[in-house]
């Protein structure tokens, strides 16, 4: 992800109200990708997920992922139980 790059000397811009010729600020403006590339780093992290959740549970269809998944939660309580006895 690359910011957007600090302009050091001002473009020229209109101003949309009187529709005259000015200068536009001189702004740092790096600071803007930061949200930008959290909403990209989450939307791979949603894709990595799905890939391991289909690795893990997958089936033939989404009907056999619900089931296989279904089946695993319910077995998982009872494994970790057996883990915890003295």
């Amino acid at each position: 992800m690359k910011p957007i790059a600090t302009l050091m000397s001002p473009i020229e811009s209109v101003n949309l109200s009187t529709m005259k010729k000015v200068d536009a600020r001189r702004e740092r403006s790096d600071f803007v990708a930061v949200p930008a590339c959290a909403v990209i780093a989450e939307s791979m992290l949603a894709w990595s997920i799905a890939k391991f959740f289909l690795q893990k549970f997958g089936g033939d269809s989404l009907e056999e992922l619900k089931d296989n998944y279904t089946t695993y939660n319910k077995k998982l309580f009872g494994r970790i139980k057996n883990n915890f006895k003295s």
